[in-house]
């Protein structure tokens, strides 16, 4: 979430050097986005995330995309404490074990990815 928020303070400061106003100028950041029309950066960078997400489960080639993020660990055990978030875990969150058939039904997959970039931004 520090990398969303870098990732947002760049944006409004590239925002800001579009339109020519400055800091002082004290212009909330709503109006700027208002004038500018540009989306949020958390919310293009969920999107993005569920499209790829999708694309690999439905790829059948063969490729090794779909076996990495299923891959496991020969000993099947993991460090000790708080287990490291991975990328699958933030997408098992929203659509849950039947994220394959729920990527190979494109309406279902639609509305779920607007559950997954509401919560993937609320959090930001």
């Amino acid at each position: 979430m520090g990398l969303i928020r870098r990732l947002r303070v760049t944006r409004r400061a590239m925002e800001r050097a579009m339109l020519g106003v400055s800091l002082r100028d004290r212009i909330r950041n709503v109006e700027i986005r208002r004038r500018t029309r540009i989306t949020d950066i958390a919310q293009r960078v969920a999107k993005l995330k569920w499209q790829w997400a999708g694309h690999i489960v439905r790829r059948k080639d063969g490729r090794w995309g779909p076996k990495v993020l299923e891959w496991q660990r020969r000993t099947g055990k993991r460090s000790v404490g708080r287990p490291p978030t991975r990328w699958t875990d933030d997408i098992k969150r929203v659509a849950g074990s039947r994220r394959i058939q729920a990527a190979q039904n494109r309406g279902i997959s639609n509305s779920l990815q607007k559950t997954y970039i509401q919560q993937w931004t609320s959090i930001g």
